[in-house]
Parts: structure tokens; C-alpha cells; sequence
């Protein structure tokens, strides 16, 4: 595939330079590397065309070391990938590489990242085998750089080959890191016996395993229903030391509610205050949004009211599941008390929420609430106004 795939007249390409000129290092404006990528960003997630968003990414010279240009090379890689331009990114990347700047363990690490977001994890396999030979690549954190991508990428069978086989292969000694991301490789694809063995291995290496260790090997138990095996994990965790505390709970919590088993979860945050182990927000989160996706509507806002009653803040996207929710079921009044409580907080619903919520209203009578509440969205938020213009008419 051609990495520039559109055939461009003089004039276009005229237009395009002085288009991406405000985010080149050589612009006449004096805008800083942080504007640069700010910039870069605002229009990677508006771009869709591969060449643009190769120009931009050029033109801003992103680099790992910034916490912004990472976004927006993970938004550009996104694009390129939805769009199957893979020889595109491997061209980009091996341009990266190939800047004096860029010419270090950090950022080549961060490639073979990238190169798992796309999916494309053969390809990053090749670059740290061609880039230790080049004396990259030869840390733990190289290698741990290689097992995520092949994480992200969702190739289990990849991770567990690596994990496997190149730490002896590179003369690379493996870290709690490297070991916790094969634990999360074996569990996430059905087998987390094996872990038992990985344990034993750690031990033998002198590597302590940690609460994550034991969080990821608990949700694999239990989405594979071995609830034997759950409590075997508890004792461990008692022999090795490790606290079972509120994270350790709340993974517990998550796994079940994913399961639909909410009411279960339930019984654990009932264990936890017995146990004088304060819930937080992320414990009534997982539970709430279990109950919501199971239809309990009334356990939910439940739930919700003792969250709030306890002092703890709900999250945007719990005060959005619950309004979509409510409204699903038909309970537009509790929807409607639960919007207004989150654009207090500057919160708003996607559209077509909000729009259920108003045409909920209408439904049961409730057209001057309705009004309001479209009149306070289009003060607050503006966008989206012409189209709650046109609802608006409606209710007329």
C-alpha cells in the first residue's frame, strides 16, 4: 500500500502547507511546543483522511517524552488502523525511529506500543528482535514494552510465547512487570491455572508477587467460575502478606457485576463494611452499573443514594449511566433529578440520552420540564443547539 494514496493538484498541496503551518517547528507564530501539540491533537480527532494525519503528526514532530504527544500519537494510530493503513503506520513509525532525537530505548519501546494498538504485533516482534541487535531493546523495560503491545493487541497466545521464550533468548531477567503482564495474558484468555506454575517461578526468581498479581488472577477465576480457586488466591494473599483491602474488593465486584451476577457483588460490599473496609466510589460504580444492566432500576438508585448519603462523588459516567438507564426503564422523573444533579456538575449526557429524557417527559405529561430542560442545555452546552432547535419546535 502507498503511503500517500491520494493524487494531489499543486494548488491542493499549496492549501495543505499553509493549513498545518501553525503547528510546524519553523512557523512564523511563536507557539509553544505545548500549542504545537495541542494543536496537532485538536485536529487528529477531527481528521480522517490518512495523508492529513500523517502531515500533522509530522509537522508537530511529537515525541513520547510529553504526555500530550503521546495522546495524540495513540489518536493517530487509532485513525490509521480503523482505516486498515498499515503500511502507512509502519512507515510513520520507521520514520520516527529514524529522527536523531528519537534514537533511544524509550521511544523505540514506545513504537512496539504503538504497533500493538494497531494490532500489528509481528511487526513489532521484528523491530526489538532488529533493534537489540542494534544494542536497544536489551532492558527489562524493553521487553515489558513488548508483552503490552501484545496485550493491547489482544494476542494472548503471542504474549505467553514471548514471556516464554525471549527472556532466555535476550539474557533479559524478568520483573514483577513482566511477570504480571504474562499472569494477565494467561488469565484473560481462559487459562488461569497456569498461573499457579508462574507463581512458583517468581518465588524460585525472587520476585514478590503484588496486589495486582493477585487482582488480575481473581477476576480470571472468577470469569472462568472457579470459585474454589477464589479463595485459594484469598490465602495466598494472606501468606505472601498482601492486605486484602478495598482494590482488592473492588475487582471482585467488577468481575461479578460483568457477569450479571450483581447480587453477589452486593454480598462482598456487605463483607467489606463487616470488616470495617470502607467502600468508595468506585465500589458503588461497579454495583450500580450491574444493577442498571441487569433492569434493577430500583436497587441501583438505591445504591446511588447511599453513595451520596456516605460522602462519596459518582463520576460522570455513573451519573450517565444512570440518567440512560432510567430512561430505558421509564422512570423519567428520578432520570430527570439525577440530569439536573450532573449539569450542576457541568455534566451532560450524549444527545440522544438527553433526547430519550425529553421525549420521556413529553410522554408523561411533564412538556413544561421538558422545555426547561432543553432551554438549561442550550445555555450551558452549546453545542448540538440547532438540533435541540428542531426538538424544541416540536414541543410547541
Amino acid at each position: 500500500m502507498a503511503l500517500f494514496s491520494r493524487v494531489r493538484t499543486p494548488a491542493t498541496t499549496a492549501f495543505r502547507f499553509r493549513h498545518f503551518s501553525t503547528v510546524s517547528p519553523n512557523s512564523s507564530t511563536s507557539l509553544t511546543t505545548h500549542q504545537n501539540s495541542s494543536a496537532a491533537l485538536s485536529r487528529l480527532k477531527s481528521e480522517q483522511d490518512p495523508d492529513s494525519i500523517l502531515e500533522i503528526c509530522r509537522a508537530a514532530r511529537l515525541t513520547p517524552s510529553s504526555h500530550i504527544d503521546r495522546i495524540a500519537l495513540s489518536v493517530a494510530i487509532s485513525k490509521l488502523s480503523e482505516g486498515n493503513h498499515f503500511q502507512s503506520i509502519d512507515t510513520f513509525l520507521q520514520e520516527l525511529r529514524s529522527r536523531p532525537d528519537l534514537q533511544n530505548n524509550r521511544f523505540v519501546s514506545h513504537s512496539l506500543i504503538l504497533y500493538g494498538q494497531a494490532k500489528m504485533l509481528n511487526r513489532a516482534v521484528t523491530v526489538f528482535d532488529e533493534f537489540y541487535n542494534k544494542g536497544f531493546c536489551r532492558s527489562t523495560k524493553s521487553l515489558n514494552a513488548l508483552l503490552v503491545a501484545g496485550l493491547i493487541a489482544k494476542d494472548y497466545e503471542e504474549v505467553k510465547r514471548i514471556f516464554m521464550e525471549f527472556p532466555q533468548r535476550y539474557k533479559i531477567d524478568p520483573d514483577l512487570e513482566t511477570y504480571n503482564n504474562a499472569i494477565k495474558a494467561f488469565c484473560e484468555s481462559g487459562s488461569s491455572n497456569s498461573v499457579y506454575s508462574i507463581l512458583v517461578d517468581m518465588k524460585k526468581g525472587g520476585v514478590k508477587p503484588n496486589a495486582t498479581t493477585f487482582g488480575t488472577l481473581l477476576a480470571g477465576f472468577y470469569v472462568e467460575e472457579k470459585y474454589e480457586d477464589v479463595g485459594k488466591v484469598l490465602n495466598l494473599m494472606k501468606e505472601y502478606g498482601i492486605p486484602v483491602g478495598v482494590n482488592t474488593y473492588n475487582i471482585r465486584i467488577q468481575t461479578l457485576c460483568i457477569l450479571k451476577k450483581s447480587n453477589e457483588a452486593k454480598t462482598l460490599l456487605h463483607g467489606m463494611l463487616s470488616k470495617g473496609i470502607n467502600p468508595n466510589s468506585v465500589t458503588y460504580n461497579h454495583l450500580i452499573h450491574g444493577f442498571c444492566k441487569e433492569g434493577n432500576l430500583e436497587e441501583a438508585k438505591s445504591l446511588f443514594n447511599s453513595m451520596v448519603n456516605r460522602g462519596l462523588e459518582p463520576d460522570s459516567n455513573c451519573y450517565f449511566n444512570m440518567v440512560h438507564f432510567l430512561c430505558q426503564g421509564g422512570d423519567f422523573e428520578a432520570a430527570l433529578k439525577i440530569c439536573k444533579d450532573s449539569m450542576e456538575k457541568k455534566w451532560v449526557p450524549k444527545f440522544s440520552t438527553m433526547k430519550s429524557l425529553v421525549n420521556g417527559l413529553v410522554s408523561i405529561s411533564k412538556v413544561e420540564e421538558a422545555k426547561e430542560l432543553i432551554k438549561n442545555v442550550k445555555k450551558k452546552f452549546s453545542k448540538n443547539a440547532d438540533l435541540w432547535d428542531e426538538i424544541e419546535k416540536g414541543l410547541l
